[in-house]
């Protein structure tokens, strides 16, 4: 691959015989957005305007098209990049965004995790083993009740604790209430235990609220955070990531399919800068296949432009049953998220303790 140039695959259905055009359009629509007889500067007609790579026929009226586009169009922020692999024509209801690569260069650019696996493990203190996560739920609930559930949690021995995607700054648990509440009592946990359990709380909003919450992590000495990129812009993930805490991605608003799922979650949430991707598990509450979580798994930690690994997360409605089924697929690099099986335990602190020692059973020096 050429250094200024990505590749970008598409599924096209349904445009028979006229699938050059279609594909040519593509490559325009994605790039210059008029018509190329209408560019007078040469280096722009050159080396802007997307230019069609391949186009395989995949059976059944489908077809897999690849152009390429300048890496300069992106500016090297995240929220471009997206909009010129996919802004316009996401809107035609014929095509998929698939897969693309891009120069390792134009990848460290973009910043990519600036933990990875390694820095959670590192910032946790923790070997070789499965990493566990737990959520405080449901909204609703005060800032003193979220802050006894942390404790509880933390005192178990739960690696991370989340806030809910759903915690933003409800009038019932504000957020600086919510997050100087439960962070003090991740820290009397982690006193008591000796133990480094992180809080990750969820920031919402505008750039200007979300500033004003990256202020209160920073008095309360906060040492992780959540954000759903799809709702919050992957440009804002892409600079969070420059704030020095480990990033967790939650998926909320990616399941619209017009993206792939191991594209949009493994590869550009990871290039954006998430240190761990959420995503729904096979067998949970939603209709991921055992194939696609691997893919999702193997987008965010494989070998890929340079970049650290993302740690996945599959979720979505796990029970510690499946802890070991779990790990026997993926291996230790991973981070288990057990929310509500936890929860609804007549003894939050004994179930989470029954889970960490689950988990810590499993560790390895490999």
């Amino acid at each position: 691959m050429t250094t200024d140039r990505m590749r970008v695959q598409y599924r096209v259905t349904g445009a028979g015989r006229a699938i050059a055009a279609r594909a040519a359009a593509l490559a325009v629509e994605q790039s210059i957005e008029m018509p190329v007889a209408a560019v007078r500067n040469a280096r722009v007609r050159d080396e802007v305007v997307g230019r069609v790579e391949g186009i395989l026929d995949e059976g059944g009226d489908v077809h897999r098209v690849t152009i390429s586009l300048a890496v300069e169009t992106t500016g090297g922020e995240a929220g471009q990049l997206l909009n010129m692999l996919f802004g316009n024509s996401s809107l035609h209801p014929d095509l998929r965004l698939v897969d693309f690569d891009l120069p390792d260069t134009a990848a460290a650019a973009f910043g990519g995790p600036r933990f990875g696996i390694g820095g959670w493990r590192a910032a946790l203190g923790i070997g070789r083993r499965p990493l566990t996560c737990s959520a405080l739920k449901p909204q609703g609930c005060e800032a003193a009740e979220l802050a006894a559930l942390a404790g509880q949690l933390a005192s178990a021995g739960i690696d991370l604790i989340k806030d809910d995607h759903g915690l933003a700054d409800q009038a019932s648990a504000p957020f600086a209430r919510r997050v100087a509440a439960v962070q003090r009592a991740v820290d009397d946990a982690n006193r008591a235990t000796g133990r480094g359990c992180l809080y990750a709380p969820a920031l919402n909003g505008g750039s200007r609220r979300i500033q004003e919450q990256l202020g209160v992590l920073r008095d309360e000495g906060v040492g992780a955070v959540l954000v759903a990129p799809m709702i919050a812009g992957l440009g804002t993930l892409q600079e969070l990531a420059s704030e020095g805490r480990p990033i967790l991605a939650h998926p909320a608003l990616a399941g619209h399919g017009a993206i792939a799922a191991p594209l949009l979650l493994g590869k550009l949430f990871r290039l954006a800068g998430a240190d761990a991707v959420i995503y729904p598990h096979s067998g949970g509450r939603f209709g991921f296949s055992a194939d696609l979580c691997r893919s999702i798994a193997d987008a965010a930690r494989g070998p890929w432009c340079g970049l650290a690994p993302t740690l996945p997360v599959p979720a979505g409605g796990m029970h510690p049953d499946r802890v070991e089924e779990l790990v026997a697929g993926y291996g230790p690099d991973l981070m288990l998220l057990i929310g509500g099986a936890l929860l609804e335990a007549d003894d939050v602190r004994r179930a989470a303790r029954a889970f960490v020692t689950r988990v810590a059973a499993l560790e390895t020096d490999r």
